[in-house]
């Protein structure tokens, strides 16, 4: 049986800003996190894909955006 403890929202940013917390997640743990944490698919733009790849130095990948109707 899983005991989830009710932290606030100010405990899980302090815990996200935390170099030495965030260490102590593995990279499944991690992958979990970033997968899930956003609230939709309106959250999910062609800026803010492009950001993540700048911010992970990724130059192999473009993401580019195709507008409802065309192909």
């Amino acid at each position: 049986m899983e005991n989830h403890q009710k932290i606030s929202r100010e405990d899980f940013m302090r815990f996200f800003r935390d170099t030495e917390k965030l260490n102590e997640l593995t990279p499944d743990d991690r992958i979990e996190i970033f997968r899930t944490i956003l609230l939709g698919s309106s959250d999910l733009t062609l800026d803010l894909l492009n950001e993540i790849l700048v911010d992970y130095s990724i130059d192999n990948l473009e993401v580019i955006e195709i507008k409802n109707g065309e192909n």
